[in-house]
């Protein structure tokens, strides 16, 4: 299982699910939209603590966004 792409699924079905872009999820988590971009593509390796404050800015628990789903 690719955790990048994983983690990157779950952001990006959190986020469109909150029905909120990659730039308001940029602002509300301190991150830029190009990185938010590289993490729903699976491309970047984002560390516990990016994990946990992204989790904070969409309003879900850390462990929604490396819970598997269906794809995995």
């Amino acid at each position: 299982m690719d955790m990048r792409k994983l983690v990157g699924r779950n952001v990006q079905r959190i986020r469109q699910r909150k029905r909120l872009t990659q730039e308001q999820l940029a602002e509300i988590s301190g991150f830029s939209q190009q990185y938010i971009s590289g993490l729903e593509k699976g491309r970047r390796n984002p560390t516990i603590i990016t994990i946990y404050e992204l989790a904070s800015a969409l309003g879900v628990s850390h462990t929604d966004l490396v819970r598997p789903d269906k794809q995995a």
